[in-house]
């Protein structure tokens, strides 16, 4: 049985693009792919807003979050955790044994800019870790507010996971100051997973230079080189740029500040409807994200029975929450290719599954 995914990632993929994925496979060392790997780049730029490149990488986002770590990070590393994908950032410097420092903050909250300055300006770090839009938990945080203190201690390198916001929201990369800002394909570019962008600056790429033990395959100088040459390190998922340049077609003609527009309005229909059937954000409503929503479950509905039923009779598939949450919270993407007659369509199912699914008691 064939159903549309409404969950945070991965998300519902159009014909368009799938069958760009079917595009005859061509040598990764030919003219051919250098032709096809120069195509997608000034799209890509112009959605990263940056005169960088952006790097292309055959892995999910979190190859290119643990490699940026290993590429930069040579005194400590200070992790904004405010949900389950930034906490797993700092498992993941634990785990290549970076020395690292937990700046935490309780689930659905924002990291705030006041608290990560009084951090750095300790001046043990040269690294942070930062989650856009805290897909867990559907929290984003200020960015600009952020990089604006980030940006008073040179010394410190940033590293901004931006998988669930890139291409909904605006990410001005070079006027924040990001020095490496990752995203994945799976979420609002609505491609299958399996592709990860990074784009890095001028200065954590002459860091990167000054580090031993850089690995190979996350290498960020192996992927300049290689990027100056059109191509990538390894051999990557070539049917994956086809069906990227694909999407970026897409995007440049509906318009990058259209496209920001449809993800905002369609993120409000779902967040004003759902409400209505009395339920609360997780997060306080100014932190809210703009590609997903994750409401508080206040009425106490077996998401799970939810879940079954949609899937059954109309052929859709919400999320249940994640992590610590799951149950006491559920999430409804409204990212990609939606529009507002395909959101009408799945919130109209939604609420009248909600009207006959049972409370879970106790």
């Amino acid at each position: 049985m064939s159903y549309k995914l409404f969950i945070p990632g991965p998300i519902a993929v159009s014909a368009k693009t799938m069958k760009a994925l079917t595009s005859a496979p061509i040598g990764h060392r030919s003219p051919d792919f250098v032709a096809l790997y120069q195509s997608v780049q000034p799209g890509l730029q112009a959605l990263f807003e940056t005169k960088d490149p952006v790097f292309l990488s055959t892995s999910s986002a979190w190859g290119i979050m643990e490699g940026a770590l290993r590429n930069v990070c040579t005194k400590k590393v200070l992790n904004c955790m405010n949900g389950a994908f930034s906490d797993k950032w700092h498992d993941v410097a634990n785990r290549n044994g970076i020395d690292a420092t937990p700046l935490k903050f309780d689930w659905g909250q924002p990291v705030d800019p006041e608290a990560v300055r009084a951090e750095l300006a300790t001046g043990q770090y040269d690294a942070i870790t930062l989650i856009h839009n805290e897909t867990s938990c559907g929290c984003m945080s200020d960015l600009p507010a952020l990089m604006a203190v980030i940006r008073e201690f040179p010394e410190v390198i940033s590293l901004v996971d931006t998988v669930s916001s890139f291409s909904a929201v605006a990410i001005p990369k070079d006027e924040l100051g990001i020095d490496i800002m990752i995203t994945g394909s799976q979420k609002a570019l609505a491609l299958p997973p399996g592709l990860s962008l990074c784009s890095v600056s001028e200065r954590a790429l002459e860091k990167a230079k000054t580090v031993p033990n850089r690995g190979y395959y996350f290498d960020l100088i192996e992927f300049l080189k290689n990027h100056e040459k059109g191509m990538t390190p390894s051999t990557p998922n070539i049917p994956h740029i086809y069906a990227l340049r694909s999407k970026l077609e897409d995007i440049n003609a509906e318009g990058v500040a259209n496209r920001h527009a449809r993800h905002l309005r369609l993120n409000n229909l779902v967040r004003d409807t759902i409400k209505a059937q009395g339920f609360e954000l997780f997060p306080a409503e100014e932190n809210g994200s703009r590609s997903l929503n994750c409401f508080a479950n206040t009425r106490n509905l077996d998401i799970g029975a939810l879940n079954k039923v949609l899937k059954a009779e109309h052929a859709m598939v919400i999320d249940g929450g994640y992590g610590k949450i799951k149950g006491k919270t559920f999430r409804i993407s409204n990212m990609g290719d939606e529009t507002d007659e395909t959101i009408i369509e799945m919130l109209d199912a939604v609420v009248a599954v909600m009207a006959k699914t049972p409370v879970i008691s106790g």
